[in-house]
């Protein structure tokens, strides 16, 4: 064990009244209180932290006596069960602090936890020696495992046994993963006998629930060696138990993440991660497995289907503009997807001009069309497909006029059977009705 004193303008930044207001409430009662865990690490490494952590050496019973004395209010987050409570101090902020404990019993999923005084043995369950640190409010830093070398030496090493602090918890392979694109200065320098440990244990993700795999997935893809962390997770057998395919095309992952390091620019992580799906089928699998949002699910099965798209060369921004317009996502989404496309497609400089373009509407309205002779029904959406299409080959600039005065030859050159293919390729709709065609047959002569 290592003590050294902490004495930065970041550390002093959370000596704010309300903290020291906490502090002195526990050295009142006779119990210690620190700052625990990735807090401790991010001050290490010159960062003011977002969120602090605490341990104490009281127990629940022990804060709620004490609170309550002290007429704190508590705030539930059903987290005592686990050592925590939440005070509200000054009535102003809020804070956790959680009684240093034993994970007892673990499944890999979950523990069952025995309550502790011992600072040392808290330190030993954790899963990271970089997290495993604790540091109390005169700055004295407490480092059971080497922690502060490791950060020093951009180190991500599991406390203690790897395979055992996987077995606590298999989600630990992923923050593995996640925290070495985060400290390590290089993409491949993992130590052989962590991977091994890894390897060894990937069935075990199969407990883990896909909301979490997919929070800390998708943070390792946002990260720094974000597409080589991906593809060595595959390596190691992770694939088929976080809902990749059997064979996924880690080979096209590599290019879309050397090119975006190339172009300067950071995809999102599901632009990414579709990378190596070949279908959208794949897509669905991989929601199934670790529930994306809708918005991810939709950009990812976007990208499946427009990722070969054909380059104009006169006028290459011409395919993205037809896919904004003929969108039905809601246009800050639409924008999202296109965007993405580009990245993944390599051609960041059409972002520009993109994100500078209005989408237009299609002027055409349905009375317009009535006008001109088009019936009402199925059938007008035949021909406001043909007119879109005209109107996207003018570039958007073609009159309103001239598009209408051209309803009377789309009827003229529809064929029963030819609109019986374009209804069943626009969304799988139901075939005309044998009014529709007699109405059509009718109109045509």
């Amino acid at each position: 064990m290592t003590k050294t004193k902490l004495d930065t303008t970041e550390f002093k930044s959370l000596l704010t009244p309300e903290l020291l207001t906490l502090s002195e409430l526990f050295t009142k009662h006779g119990h210690e209180i620190r700052i625990a865990g990735g807090a401790v690490r991010d001050l290490l490494g010159g960062k003011v932290p977002h969120d602090i952590d605490f341990a104490t050496t009281a127990t629940p019973d022990q804060m709620k006596e004490m609170f309550t004395k002290e007429g704190v209010r508590m705030i539930n987050a059903k987290g005592e069960e686990h050592g925590t409570i939440t005070a509200r101090i000054l009535d102003k902020v809020n804070y956790e602090v959680t009684t240093l404990r034993i994970d007892k019993v673990t499944d890999g999923r979950r523990a069952e936890v025995e309550f502790t005084k011992d600072w040392q043995v808290d330190a030993n369950r954790r899963d990271l020696t970089v997290n495993s640190m604790f540091l109390d409010l005169q700055g004295e830093l407490t480092d059971y495992f080497g922690g502060k070398e490791d950060l020093e030496q951009r180190r991500v090493r599991f406390v203690g046994e790897a395979e055992t602090r996987i077995q606590e918890d298999y989600l630990r392979i992923l923050r593995y993963f996640r925290f070495y694109g985060r400290l390590a200065p290089q993409a491949d320098a993992h130590c052989p006998s962590t991977i091994e440990a890894i390897r060894a244990n990937v069935g075990g993700m199969t407990r883990v629930s896909g909301e979490r795999i997919w929070t800390e997935w998708a943070k390792i893809l946002a990260g720094s060696h974000g597409g080589e962390l991906t593809r060595d997770m595959v390596q190691v057998g992770l694939g088929p138990y976080i809902g990749l395919p059997e064979d996924p095309n880690t080979e096209e992952l590599m290019r879309v993440w050397r090119q975006s390091e190339a172009l300067g620019v950071r995809l999102l992580p599901m632009a990414l991660l579709v990378a190596m799906l070949k279908s959208e089928e794949e897509v669905l699998k991989l929601h199934g497995r670790v529930k994306l949002s809708c918005v991810e699910r939709d950009l990812g099965l976007f990208l499946v289907h427009n990722r070969n798209l054909e380059r104009d060369e006169a006028k290459p921004l011409r395919p993205y503009q037809w896919l904004a317009v003929d969108s039905r996502a809601k246009a800050a989404d639409t924008r999202t997807f296109i965007s993405q496309l580009m990245l993944y497609r390599g051609e960041a400089e059409l972002l520009t001009p993109f994100q500078e373009w209005e989408v237009p509407r299609f002027p055409v309205k349905g009375d317009q069309l009535k006008e001109a002779g088009c019936p009402p029904g199925r059938l007008m959406s035949v021909v406001i497909a043909r007119l879109r299409a005209l109107w996207k080959e003018g570039d958007f600039l073609t009159p309103v006029e001239e598009l209408v005065a051209g309803v009377p030859a789309i009827l003229e050159t529809v064929d029963l059977a030819e609109l019986d293919r374009e209804k069943s390729k626009h969304q799988g709709g139901p075939r005309l009705s044998s009014k529709e065609r007699k109405r059509m047959r009718k109109d045509s002569r």
